[in-house]
């Protein structure tokens, strides 16, 4: 390990390592790209692919990042962004959770989506994606149904779980799973031109107070449907409470709900 060090430190002069040295050293050293990205950090060396969030974030917090898990439920509108943000953020283990293929309805706002890829399980699609953007991060992907009884397994060694589900029966099950585990989870919803956003701590029980009087398994999108913009935006918010959680820092959305209504730009927060 103390030639990588010496490697790493050589190639990186301005405390920033290039993709090509990261390369480099897992070819010489017969590492993974994870084993290299968690040496360069662990040694004050930032990845240059992270040199922009340097501004915002210190070379210890994007450590810690890194060495974070993070479970998304769910693949599909809110899923793909999502997935898409925590890879380019750094964080350097994520779980995926999704049992659904691709559909021609998904095609206006699933970042995954494309017509070639009609018929293939989301999940696929997603380990494909982030190992294409950020090679450095360690992928699971489960292929089923989120439930109370798989629940247990698929959150092994989680620190945050994120909530892109479109079922009321999924969603509930995440809150007891999480409960029983004692883990933080960032709930995101959308319909149309509107969407939610919130964090919630074991024992808080804003997502349960939100759906009590749900009669409904399917959200209200299946009637005022999702435009491309409104699963971009709500995604992004839920990304930023999960970085908040992962790193201790500023103040969360626990115990209050963010409502956005992007057709007349107004936020409302309700207290809980």
């Amino acid at each position: 390990m103390h030639q990588l060090q010496v490697f790493l430190t050589s190639h990186a002069p301005d405390g920033l390592l290039p993709w090509g040295a990261q390369e480099e050293s897992a070819e010489r050293f017969g590492l993974t790209l994870h084993q290299v990205e968690e040496a360069a950090l662990a040694a004050g060396i930032l990845p240059a692919r992270y040199q922009r969030n340097g501004k915002t974030l210190s070379v210890e917090q994007q450590y810690k990042l890194f060495k974070s898990r993070v479970a998304v439920m769910g693949c599909g509108g809110l899923g793909g962004y999502i997935l898409e943000e925590l890879a380019r953020l750094g964080v350097g283990d994520i779980v995926a959770v999704d049992f659904d293929v691709f559909e021609e309805h998904n095609l206006n706002r699933q970042l995954l989506s494309c017509p070639d890829e009609i018929g293939r399980l989301k999940v696929d699609a997603a380990a494909e994606r982030v190992a294409k953007i950020n090679p450095a991060v360690k992928f699971t992907a489960f292929s089923e149904a989120f439930a109370t009884e798989n629940g247990p397994v698929i959150l092994e060694g989680v620190q945050v779980a994120v909530d892109a589900l479109d079922s009321v029966g999924a969603r509930l099950a995440l809150v007891a799973v999480c409960k029983e585990l004692k883990l933080p989870f960032v709930h995101g919803a959308i319909c149309g031109w509107y969407g939610q956003v919130a964090t919630q701590y074991p024992g808080d029980g804003t997502v349960e107070k939100l759906y009590r009087s749900c009669t409904e398994d399917k959200g209200m999108e299946k009637i005022y449907g999702n435009p491309s913009f409104t699963p971009a935006v709500i995604a992004s918010l839920q990304v930023a409470e999960v970085c908040k959680v992962l790193l201790d820092q500023g103040k969360t959305l626990r115990n209050r709900v963010f409502y956005l209504n992007l057709l007349d730009m107004e936020l409302e927060e309700l207290q809980l």
